[in-house]
């Protein structure tokens, strides 16, 4: 099974919004039996944004997971990305 790289970054000045849904993402991310990695990328120390790992049938099937995401019903998201990923090394 194919597996796709969400990549999301933070509208500025958003990390409470961040903090405020925390628990819902990680409770929708802890839901999925497709997700392989998952963690926040830093800017100066702080959160301001996403990169996940999921493994899915398809690229639309992926797609419609992360339009889910918690965090993207808040409006924390300035930009988000979904695209296939090859894992060649680890």
């Amino acid at each position: 099974m194919p597996l796709f790289a969400v990549i999301c970054r933070d509208n500025p000045g958003q990390l409470q919004t961040r903090l405020d849904t925390r628990d819902a993402h990680l409770a929708f991310l802890k839901a999925q039996p497709g997700l392989r990695m998952a963690g926040p990328l830093l800017e100066d120390g702080e959160m301001r944004g996403s990169l996940l790992i999921v493994e899915f049938d398809d690229l639309a099937a992926a797609q419609d997971w992360a339009a889910g995401d918690p965090y993207k019903a808040a409006g924390l998201f300035q930009s988000s990305e979904v695209i296939e990923w090859k894992k060649v090394i680890g």
